[in-house]
C-alpha cells in the first residue's frame, strides 16, 4: 500500500476506474491523497502514471509508463544562465508550440511544460537526447543546433543480424 499527494487529484478521480482497470489495482482517495493497493510492481507503475497524470500528460501518454516507458523530470531553474524563466519556458515550447512538436518528433518522446520543470515521457533510448536537448535550450543554445544535434545522434534500429556483407570501398589511387 502506498500512499501519495498528486497536484491534481480531480484529474485523478476522473479517471479512477480507468486507472484500475488499466493497472490492475485499487485506488482509494481521501482527501488530499490517495491510497494505491496492489502487488509492488502494479503499485510503482500506478504511482509513476499518477505522477504523469498530476503532471499534465494526457491519460493514453501516462498510460504508456505502464509498458517500457520512463517518466523523467528536468528543472529548469538547475540548467538555467539566466534568472528569466519565462524566457527561457517560451524558447522551450516555441512559437505556438512549434519548437515542442519538433522536438517530439525528432526525440520519439512526449513533453509537458509545467511551472519551471520540464516532464519527459518517453523509451529509456530516446530519453538521453531528449533530455540533453531540454539542457540545450535552456542554456541557451540555438534551436537549429540542437536539432542538428538530435538529427546527428538519433537513434536508429538494428535490424542488420551481421549477415549481410558489407562492400568495401575501392580506394582511389593518386595519380
Amino acid at each position: 500500500m502506498k500512499k501519495i499527494q498528486p497536484d491534481k487529484i480531480p484529474r485523478i478521480t476522473k479517471n479512477l476506474k480507468k486507472l484500475e482497470k488499466e493497472l490492475n489495482i485499487k485506488i482509494k482517495h481521501e482527501g488530499k491523497e490517495i491510497i494505491i493497493e496492489g502487488n509492488p510492481e502494479e503499485e510503482y507503475v500506478a504511482e509513476k502514471v499518477i505522477d504523469a497524470l498530476s503532471f499534465g500528460f494526457p491519460f493514453s501518454i501516462a498510460l504508456s509508463l505502464k509498458e517500457e516507458s520512463i517518466f523523467e523530470i528536468i528543472n529548469i531553474k538547475e540548467h538555467a544562465r539566466t534568472k528569466d524563466l519565462p524566457r527561457i519556458r517560451a524558447r522551450i515550447i516555441g512559437k505556438k508550440g512549434r519548437a515542442l512538436k519538433t522536438l517530439t518528433s525528432l526525440t520519439n518522446c512526449n513533453f509537458e511544460v509545467k511551472d519551471n520543470k520540464v516532464g519527459i515521457i518517453g523509451e529509456p533510448e530516446f530519453i538521453e537526447n531528449a533530455t540533453e536537448a531540454i539542457i540545450f535550450l535552456t542554456k541557451g543554445t540555438k534551436h537549429g543546433n540542437v536539432y542538428a544535434f538530435l538529427e546527428k545522434h538519433q537513434i536508429q534500429p538494428i535490424e542488420d543480424l551481421g549477415l549481410i556483407e558489407k562492400k568495401k570501398r575501392k580506394k582511389k589511387r593518386p595519380e
